[in-house]
This record gives C-alpha cells, sequence and structure tokens, in this order.
C-alpha cells in the first residue's frame, strides 16, 4: 500500500467517525429536546387552573378569608404541586400568543445551576428558566431571569421577536407569578446589549436601586438603548421584570426585555 492510499484510508476514516459523532449528537440533541419537552408539559399539569365566575354569578366580596379573596393563598394553590415537585421552583412566566410558558427555578447558592439542568435536575442543554441568585421575589425593586435562546423557539427564543415593535403592540404583557402573588407586567423597554463587556449596559447590576435617583438612572438607560417607544415608563416604587436571553447578531449579544408590575387602581377590580 503506497502513501497515496494510505492517506485516502486515514480522510475516509476520519470522515467516517465525524459522521458518526455528528450522528450521535444530533441523536441526543433530539433526545434532550423531547425530554425537556415532555417534562415541561408534565409540569405544566400540574398547575391548578385559574377558577372562571360561573356565567350569572356575583363575585363574592365579602372579606372572607378563602382562596377565591386572597391572592396569595390563591399563587400558592394555584402552583403548590409544581413546588411539591421541586423546592427550587419559584414562579411561573409566561407571555400570550408565545411558546414562553415555563416554571422558573432559583438556587441562591449555586446561581446558574438551571443554565444546564433540567426541572428534574439533570442535565440539559435546554435548562429552565431561573432567577438571578441577589434578587428577593417581592421584595428586590427589579427580578431578572434568564432563559435559553434554542433553535427550535423555546425556552426565551421568542423574545428576540420583540426586535420587531409590531410584535411587541400584539403582546405588550408578560405574566409572571410566584407562590405569593399572581403578576402582570407591561413591557417598559426592549433593548440589545452584549454582556462581559465594557461597552455593554450592565443591566443585571440593576436588582434593588440605592434611591430614586438610581431607579431614575436604570430606567432612563434603558429607554435610551430601546429599540422602539413602548409609551409606557416606571417610577420610583415600581416592581420591575427583566428577562434576558442570548441575541446572536453578535458576540455574547443579549436580548432584554424590561417590564413593570401593573398595579390595579385603588377601588378598581384587581
Amino acid at each position: 500500500m503506497n502513501k497515496k492510499q494510505k492517506i485516502l484510508i486515514a480522510g475516509a476514516a476520519l470522515f467516517a467517525a465525524l459522521f458518526l459523532f455528528s450522528g450521535i449528537m444530533l441523536a441526543w440533541q433530539y433526545k434532550d429536546g423531547k425530554q425537556s419537552a415532555d417534562s415541561f408539559e408534565t409540569v405544566a399539569g400540574l398547575v391548578k387552573p385559574d377558577k372562571a365566575p360561573q356565567p350569572g354569578t356575583v363575585p363574592d366580596h365579602t372579606g372572607d378569608d378563602t382562596e377565591d379573596n386572597d391572592p396569595t393563598l390563591a399563587a400558592f394553590e394555584k402552583y403548590a404541586a409544581v413546588q411539591e415537585q421541586n423546592t427550587d421552583f419559584v414562579g411561573w412566566i409566561s407571555i400570550d400568543g408565545t411558546n414562553i410558558n415555563y416554571p422558573v427555578m432559583q438556587t441562591i447558592d449555586n446561581p446558574n445551576f438551571y443554565l444546564k439542568h433540567g426541572f428534574e435536575k439533570q442535565y440539559s442543554n435546554y435548562g429552565v428558566p431561573y432567577v438571578q441568585e441577589n434578587c428577593g421575589l417581592g421584595i428586590s425593586d427589579n427580578v431578572v431571569i434568564y432563559g435559553h435562546n434554542m433553535n427550535n423557539g423555546s425556552m426565551f427564543a421568542d423574545l428576540c421577536k420583540y426586535e420587531r415593535e409590531n410584535f411587541y403592540r400584539e403582546h405588550p404583557t408578560v405574566r409572571f407569578d410566584t407562590l405569593s402573588s399572581l403578576g402582570e407586567y407591561e413591557i417598559v423597554a426592549v433593548f440589545k446589549t452584549v454582556a462581559y463587556s465594557e461597552k455593554g449596559f450592565k443591566y443585571y447590576h440593576f436588582v434593588d436601586a440605592a434611591d430614586e435617583d438610581d431607579f431614575n438612572a436604570f430606567i432612563s438607560q434603558c429607554k435610551a438603548l430601546s429599540l422602539y417607544d413602548t409609551g409606557v415608563s416606571a417610577e420610583y416604587g415600581d416592581k420591575l421584570l427583566t428577562l434576558s436571553t442570548c441575541e446572536y447578531s453578535r458576540t455574547n449579544g443579549r436580548m432584554v426585555v424590561v417590564a413593570k408590575l401593573i398595579v390595579p387602581e385603588a377601588g378598581g377590580n384587581a
């Protein structure tokens, strides 16, 4: 066997090995994606449906300490079965008309655990949306939630659709429920930035405002970077929700959506 034949055989062997490796990786990715989707479907089945008023009935405003009249109890009961399955569960994020409809986790002592782990804590490239470790739900001025931008459109991939203003106009609110409250948020700003760079906006550093000026400075920066004017702003005392995912137009790019909690007016319907 001459040298040329040896090179051809070695090349063919390398090609075959690479082909086999690619096939194995594709099979694993498919399996991982299916397991992730099946897992979230199972978890979603644990969520207790919202109680819809029966036609012709009058809402009960007697003030009794019942599930129907106690928002905290209603929130806990809605997600209690999910929390029983995994105590890292802290809330549920959803946006009507999108694929975003997932449990949200938080591991204060192991901050990025759910970046690469599924709801059952097994390794997964899909992960689970999770809250930044230093954010206190219901306490912090800003709660930051991270989620992957997956090629199959799952997780937080639909956040990138907010690049288009018409998509925002059709999906102006975000639902984020916790074990103690059911919350709807209206979007204040949508922007792109880069992580791990001095040129980027470190939105993830803002969790609790030092004072009113600090809060206003954060909102001003968000509005200045926003891809379009939402017509919505926020003022000191508002509770913010920041959703973050990867954006691939540049290295370490991020798509960020900042929203504020909608607080019912006094005397209005909750």
